[in-house]
């Protein structure tokens, strides 16, 4: 018993010596190289992805109640990232991306019958998270399914 007392007073003065011996300077850079645009990508899914099972609410902009293009904004602002209020607005900001180069982050427009003008923000190359219209809840759809499929308008990439 003795020797095993002796054995783990060794070790944790081997390990009490460790920590107080110099360290290596850190790198300058991190470990793992991320482009800023893919920060900011996840960053506004993930804001997005939070609001999930939220209510929508006309002219809502946080948490509690969204409309669509305020999701967008929360998300976004979640990516310190600011954008148009609107989702006019927002049809006229970044650049425009053809549906074959979809990339997450970007937004995506339908005109809908219940709404002029509708806004999302895709998650891969078929689903988008979005909040649909009154009495619904903030979720993730498929592009390719009905209405958005037929009524999609465009899409616009807002993140460098």
């Amino acid at each position: 018993m003795r020797a095993l007392r002796c054995a783990l007073a060794a070790s944790l003065a081997a390990l009490l010596a460790a920590c107080a011996a110099p360290r290596p300077a850190p790198e300058a850079r991190p470990a793992v190289d991320v482009p800023p645009a893919a920060a900011a990508r996840a960053r506004v899914l993930d804001g997005a992805q939070r609001m999930i099972g939220q209510p929508y609410r006309f002219g809502g902009t946080q948490p509690g109640g969204f409309d669509c293009s305020g999701l967008v904004a929360y998300a976004a602002a979640a990516a310190g990232l600011r954008l148009p209020r609107t989702a006019d607005e927002l049809l006229h900001a970044g650049v425009p991306v053809r549906r074959a180069d979809l990339e997450p982050g970007d937004l995506v427009f339908m005109r809908l019958r219940r709404k002029e003008l509708h806004v999302g923000i895709v998650l891969d190359g078929d689903r988008f998270i979005h909040a649909p219209s009154s009495g619904e809840r903030v979720r993730i759809d498929s592009l390719g399914a009905p209405p958005y499929a037929r009524h999609y308008l465009g899409a616009r990439r807002v993140i460098p």
